[in-house]
Parts: structure tokens; sequence; C-alpha cells
């Protein structure tokens, strides 16, 4: 079944996300969804990446999993969701070719410390990008963050 414009906008703000977040750090499911001003949706985010297309050699979609590393996203307690068999060792296997440790639980449930690799920004670098070019043409911010007109 074809998605609704509302809901392709969705899944690809959620892996345009995704793709921001720097090798060797994760981010939580709800943090996405804060950055895209739905915090009420982070079961959504995890929807859009279970649904993330894999890539083929043939007929590779736009968003596909290796353009958009969903397994940088894990849930906000620094834990590796559970996912059909196998799902958490793989997202284990390839955090840890990153570079960032995994650790296993005395519950054999994975998880990774948020403190040394999380990934938190209050904005998306894409969209600092765009202030950067509005500064640019005349809009700016003062020392103590309000937004004005520069001369």
């Amino acid at each position: 079944m074809p998605r609704s414009d509302e809901a392709e906008w969705w899944f690809n703000a959620v892996y345009e996300a995704v793709q921001q977040i720097p090798r060797g750090k994760v981010t939580s499911y709800g943090h996405i969804a804060r950055l895209l001003g739905r915090p009420e949706c982070p079961r959504q985010v995890g929807i859009c990446l279970k649904h993330l297309p894999a890539y083929s050699a043939v007929d590779t979609p736009f968003f596909n999993n290796r353009n958009v590393p969903w397994q940088r996203v894990i849930n906000s307690k620094g834990g590796i969701s559970p996912r059909g068999p196998g799902g958490a060792q793989r997202q284990a296997v390839e955090l840890r070719r990153e570079g960032v440790t995994v650790s296993t639980g005395a519950l054999r449930e994975l998880s990774v410390d948020l403190h040394s690799y999380g990934w938190f920004p209050s904005r998306l670098p894409s969209e600092e990008d765009d202030d950067d070019s509005e500064a640019g043409a005349g809009a700016g911010t003062d020392a103590g963050g309000a937004t004005g007109v520069t001369a």
C-alpha cells in the first residue's frame, strides 16, 4: 500500500535526520522525534527505521540501509532494543565497527553508555547551516541570543 504524502514526508525526514548522526555516536528514537518537532513520536521513528529498505544492486531506493545509519539510534536508556532474531546483535556489531563500546548486561541485554557516545544536539546540523546562510543575508543573533538584523 502506498504511503500518504504526510507519511512519506515523515519517513524521509527521519532518514535525513538519522544521516546526520556522526559516526561513533548514538542518539535515541525520542531525540530524533524531538529534533523533527514531534516529541510524541519516538515509536514512529522506530517504525521508519524498521521499514528502512535494504540496499539492492538492482533497484536501490534513495534511502536504504547503506546510506542511513540505522544502527546509531537506540532507546533513551542506552539500550539496544530487541527486534527479531539476531537484530540486536547485528546492531551491536555495526556500532562496534564504528568504535562504540557495546556492553552486555547480566540478562544479555545490550547497551551503550550515553555519556560517552550520546549525540543530543538542540538542532540538526543541517538546520544550523540554514541559519548561517540567513545570517549572511542580514539576520543574526547577538551575544544574548536575541535575533535581529545586522548592518
